[in-house]
């Protein structure tokens, strides 16, 4: 009699585990991708990368950071001119890549626990493009933790991997 109940449970198991409109029905969190947009991402928050590359992102598929995962926002950097004069136009891909590496780098520790030298985790960032600058005043670099494809199932803060 036992014997038989394993395969129905198992199968209702999987089952309801492949459906979203089970969330919440047994207390578990949601596991199906939410899409987000780029100006509301918090860092803390836990994403998969689009499959495809694009110049221009607006959303991103945030996840549980208990699912796995390839990259977690770890902060917002306001960008500000390297000669300290007042942000005007846009100051162009290199300008914005340079002010990215340095304020991703000097965010690291704070949120991993560990200097980026010493990490064993890598960053990357979205940039605002001439069109957000332009018509949205977008000025917020996005850092992110990421690693070379290995997926992740936690959160890294304060893990000082």
């Amino acid at each position: 009699m036992r014997r038989s109940l394993l395969p129905a449970g198992i199968a209702l198991c999987l089952l309801l585990s492949g459906c979203s409109w089970v969330k919440g029905v047994f207390g578990d969190e949601e596991t199906v991708a939410t899409d987000i947009s780029v100006f509301d991402i918090k860092p803390g928050q836990c994403f998969n990368p689009p499959s495809e590359v694009k110049a221009e992102v607006a959303t991103l598929s945030e996840v549980p950071c208990t699912t796995e995962h390839l990259q977690e926002a770890y902060a917002r950097v306001d960008y500000v001119p390297p000669d300290g004069a007042e942000v005007g136009a846009f100051p162009g891909g290199p300008a914005l890549t340079t002010f990215a590496h340095k304020a991703c780098q000097a965010q690291f520790q704070d949120y991993v626990g560990v200097i980026y030298q010493n990490s064993k985790l890598y960053y990357t960032f979205l940039l605002p493009s001439a069109r957000g600058w332009e018509s949205d005043g977008d000025r917020t670099v996005v850092c992110f933790i990421t690693s070379t494809g290995e997926k992740r199932t936690e959160s890294v803060k304060g893990s000082k991997l």
